[in-house]
C-alpha cells in the first residue's frame, strides 16, 4: 500500500470513528442521538419507514450510506450475508431480519468505535444471528465460499484498492452467490480530477469509480449478470446507484467438455448506464 493510500485509509478511519463517538455521546441525550448525516442524499431517510421500524435509534443515527442495498440483495431465509463496511450495523440488522434464525449476518468494519456501536445496537435489537468482524474490505477475514450474499452501503468508493475489494468479495461468495451494493458512481466522462473537484475522498465523491470502470472491475473479478442502476444525484455528474452481480455457478462437466452440458449464458448486462 502506498503512503497516500495509507493516509487516505487513516483519514477515513478517523472520520467514521468520530461519527461513532458522536452517536454514542448523543445516546443519553433527552431526545436520543442526532443523525450524523443531514443531507437528503445520505443516511437512514433513504430506507423505507417499515425498514426503520424497531431499529435502535443509534443504528439509524449512524447510517452514512447512499441507499438501501438490502432492497436489491434478494435475501432469503437461511442466507449467510456479509456487509462490507458495516458501520453502526443498520444493514446487518436488516439482513438478519430477512434471513431469519436459520441464516446469519456478518458485519465487517475496520473502526473499533463503529464495531462497538454496532455490537451495542445488535444487543438493543435483540439480534442473535449476527457477528461483527474487525478487518478491511480488501482482506476479508472469512474463508472462501462461505457467504451467499455480500451487501455494502457507500463504502467501496472509499477503498484505495477496489480490485482487491471485488476479488475478495468474489472469493468469499459461494458459486451462485450475489452482491447487492449501494455506492456513489460517476458519469463516464468525468475525469479523476473532475470527481475530486466535486467532493473529497472521505465524503464518498473523489474516490468513486465511473459506471464503465465499475462494470469493468466487477467483470475482471469474475462477476456476471451485472446491473448498475442510478437512484439519485449526490453531486454534479455523480450518482448513488444500486449494483447487482452474480458469481457464476461452477461449470458442470460431462463428456469431458463443459459446453456439452448446456452451460448457461453468463453475458454481462449493463442496466440504464
Amino acid at each position: 500500500m502506498t503512503e497516500q493510500s495509507t493516509d487516505l485509509r487513516e483519514t477515513v478511519r478517523r472520520r467514521y470513528a468520530a461519527a461513532a463517538r458522536q452517536v454514542f455521546e448523543g445516546a443519553d441525550a433527552c431526545c436520543g442521538p442526532e443523525a450524523v448525516e443531514v443531507d437528503d442524499s445520505f443516511g437512514s431517510s433513504l430506507y423505507p419507514a417499515d425498514d426503520r421500524d424497531d431499529l435502535p435509534a443509534a443504528a439509524l443515527a449512524a447510517s452514512l450510506g447512499c441507499g438501501n442495498p438490502t432492497a436489491v440483495a434478494d435475501l432469503r431465509a437461511g442466507d449467510r450475508v456479509l456487509d462490507l463496511g458495516s458501520g453502526g450495523g443498520i444493514d446487518v440488522l436488516l439482513s438478519a431480519r430477512r434471513v431469519g434464525p436459520t441464516g446469519k449476518a456478518y458485519g465487517l468494519d475496520m473502526t473499533e468505535e463503529m464495531l462497538a456501536l454496532a455490537l451495542s445496537n445488535a444487543r438493543k435489537a435483540g439480534a442473535t444471528n449476527v457477528e461483527f468482524l474487525k478487518g478491511t474490505i480488501e482482506a476479508i477475514p472469512l474463508p472462501a465460499g462461505t457467504i451467499d450474499v455480500v451487501v455494502s452501503n457507500c463504502v467501496v468508493n472509499l477503498s484505495t484498492d477496489k480490485p482487491a475489494v471485488f476479488a475478495e468479495t468474489f472469493r468469499v461468495l459461494v458459486p451462485g452467490g450475489r452482491i447487492g451494493i449501494s455506492d456513489v458512481i460517476a458519469d463516464d466522462h468525468l475525469t479523476t480530477a473532475d470527481r475530486a473537484g466535486r467532493g473529497d475522498h472521505v465524503g464518498c465523491i473523489a474516490g468513486a469509480l465511473s459506471f464503465a470502470e465499475y462494470r469493468r472491475e466487477l467483470t475482471a473479478a469474475g462477476f456476471t449478470q451485472i446491473e448498475i442502476t442510478p437512484t439519485h444525484a449526490v453531486a454534479d455528474g455523480m450518482h448513488a446507484a444500486l449494483v447487482r452481480a452474480t458469481k457464476p455457478q461452477a461449470s458442470a462437466s460431462c463428456c469431458g467438455v463443459s459446453a456439452c452440458c448446456g452451460e448457461g449464458d453468463h453475458t454481462t448486462k449493463g442496466a440504464s448506464r
